[in-house]
């Protein structure tokens, strides 16, 4: 049998407070995927670009400038979504400051979790909806950063 924690046991509100937090996380996860879509389409248009007008195949050197601009995109992106979500956090009043709103979003959407600054129980479902979000998009970046690098190798043999 699940049992609600002890503080949402008796609290009518508990089903809402999960729906709240079930919209609002599948909301947001929805925003960081397409921001994280269209930085990384951005990055693939200027690579698919840069590889039809070069005849020439590109060299250790511009290989790795290639790939750690696109790196540097995917992380930049990942920084923007975890302020949206710690900027969440605040917004529904989880956290008092940006500084712990932030440091709980990063360790969530990293999936670190080191448990120091945890949300409490009526905000907690949304950390596992960030989590899961980090999971993916991160899953996203990995398989996008292996395409650029397949793609700068298939160009230069």
């Amino acid at each position: 049998m699940i049992r609600r924690p002890a503080t949402l046991r008796s609290s009518r509100i508990w089903p809402l407070n999960v729906l709240v937090q079930m919209t609002l996380g599948a909301g947001l996860l929805a925003l960081c995927v397409g921001l994280h879509a269209i930085v990384l389409d951005t990055v693939a248009v200027r690579l698919k670009r840069w590889v039809t007008r070069h005849t020439v195949r590109p060299k250790g050197p511009r290989r790795f400038s290639i790939l750690v601009q696109a790196g540097v995109a995917a992380f930049l992106s990942h920084i923007l979504q975890i302020w949206i979500w710690a900027l969440a956090f605040l917004w529904v009043g989880e956290f008092d400051t940006m500084e712990p709103a932030l440091y709980f979003s990063t360790a969530s959407f990293t999936t670190v979790g080191y448990g120091d600054v945890t949300a409490s129980p009526h905000w907690r479902l949304l950390g596992s909806f960030e989590a899961a979000a980090g999971m993916l998009l991160f899953g996203l970046s990995t398989a996008f950063l292996f395409e650029v690098m397949r793609t700068i190798w298939r160009n230069a043999d």
